[in-house]
């Protein structure tokens, strides 16, 4: 049992893809967490998904340079914040995808929390290839 821990601790720290996807997990539980505070205090749909996008990429942006793909980050300077401006494209297209498919689940009637968890797979990929191919290659 330790040793499966051990060997799938190892192959998340080799793979990518795993990093970002254990990054994109902490950033999701802060935007769903407050995606679903503010459906609770009854902020619509929509708004509570921009919200909780927010709020996660700012922590994913944290997560992704230090942790995913620190081998691509840019040193302190103008090319820092060129890849900063880049993550913050990459995200508003994330956020997009985010927006259009919680909208388009809100005005079909389905539940906002099933309408986001399918934008949570569509803005993962999108964002994953982004990232990988644009901001830190």
């Amino acid at each position: 049992m330790i040793a499966a821990a051990a060997g799938l601790r190892a192959a998340i720290f080799r793979s990518t893809y795993l990093r970002y996807g254990a990054a994109s997990a902490a950033a999701l539980g802060i935007d769903v967490g407050l995606f679903l505070a503010a459906l609770i205090a009854g902020v619509p749909a929509v708004f509570a998904s921009v919200i909780g996008y927010v709020a996660g990429a700012i922590v994913h942006w944290w997560l992704s340079s230090r942790a995913v793909f620190s081998s691509g980050l840019a040193d302190p300077g103008a090319g820092r914040r060129r890849q900063q401006a880049l993550f913050v494209v990459s995200g508003g297209i994330g956020l997009s995808v985010t927006v259009a498919v919680v909208g388009i689940g809100a005005r079909a009637g389905i539940d906002p929390r099933l309408a986001k968890l399918t934008a949570i797979a569509a803005a993962f990929q999108t964002t994953y290839l982004l990232r990988r191919r644009i901001v830190f290659a």
